[in-house]
């Protein structure tokens, strides 16, 4: 289990589909980049980085913490007790974390600098790379609905959510998009 205190780099899958999402989006003309302060965030756009657009990195929108389950192998245990703590957020019940963990109430409070501090910014297209679980919290809050629709958020790793925002209201425009990464995803077939 990844979470905010495990800062692994991206393997080769990962580097692979950073490419792919680089070639697809390197002409779209992102003003910005921002990444949490975790490494497989910087990897995963580090083309973008390279080719000179502005990065900043912000712990604001780093991983969940998940506390004591970091770290650790995927035991049939640790399935059960993480399947309860997500149904344990779908009920309703968002200030429940993973012991020694972060809640996703308490994930969204960082959110909150991080989406104030975006809003005092000048930049109209920019690119935010974040993690799974950080952004299954991060796109109800910017789309103002509660947190237990977190879960209706899906991600895979390297997929695009692009939101426009227009009348003081974010939309979604691309929802999950992995266009990008089909001939990755055809290879495992």
């Amino acid at each position: 289990m990844q979470g905010r205190g495990v800062d692994p780099s991206l393997n080769e899958t990962g580097r692979n589909q950073a490419q792919l999402f680089y070639d697809a989006y390197k002409t779209e003309g992102f003003e910005i980049v921002y990444t949490s302060s975790l490494r497989r965030t910087h990897e995963s756009v580090i083309h973008f980085i390279e080719a000179g657009i502005p990065w900043l990195q912000s712990a604001d929108i780093d991983e969940i913490s998940w506390g004591i389950f970091e770290g650790k192998r995927a035991t049939p245990e640790f399935k059960k007790l993480y399947r309860e703590l997500l149904e344990c957020w779908t009920s309703g019940h968002l200030n429940e974390k993973a012991p020694g963990g972060e809640s996703p109430a308490e994930v969204q409070q960082r959110h909150m600098k991080f989406i104030s501090y975006l809003f005092q910014q000048t930049e109209k297209k920019i690119l935010i790379c974040m993690h799974g679980r950080a952004m299954r919290i991060f796109l109800p809050t910017l789309l103002h609905q509660t947190l237990n629709t977190m879960d209706q958020f899906p991600h895979h790793n390297l997929t695009l959510y692009k939101l426009i925002y227009e009348d003081k209201r974010f939309s979604i425009q691309l929802f999950n998009n992995m266009d990008h990464l089909q001939s990755m995803i055809k290879e495992k077939k």
